[in-house]
């Protein structure tokens, strides 16, 4: 089995930080992209940000300049830092990866459980 757990999440004020993580856990031999998404109550999931095994990044237009998505790819882990933060962001914070299972050598997609990030003064 595979997992995805993220955490970081929270209650920030308008302008502030916060900086999430998902590691990839269980039978792995490798990961390939990862990415985050976000839905907002009443709205449907949309990207965020994704990173690719080389670190190749895309970004949402509304989150271009102050989050960044970044991976270790020792640690199956990636980041998302998000800096000037705005109430229009938030929503749940979904981590997702592109998995090769170990036993399989099979390629899957996960999803995260989700995270909760509230932006509010």
């Amino acid at each position: 089995q595979v997992q995805l757990v993220e955490s970081g999440g929270g209650l920030v004020q308008p302008g502030g930080s916060l900086r999430l993580s998902c590691a990839a856990s269980g039978s792995i031999f490798s990961v390939g992209a990862m990415g985050w998404y976000r839905q907002a109550p009443g709205k449907q999931r949309e990207l965020v940000a994704t990173i690719t095994r080389g670190e190749i990044t895309n970004y949402a237009d509304s989150v271009k300049g102050r989050f960044t998505i970044s991976r270790d790819n020792t640690k199956n882990t990636v980041y998302l830092q998000m800096n000037s933060l705005e109430p229009e962001d938030t929503a749940v914070y979904y981590c997702n990866a592109d998995v090769r299972r170990r036993a399989t050598m099979t390629q899957w997609n996960y999803w995260g459980q989700g995270t909760q990030v509230t932006v509010s003064s």
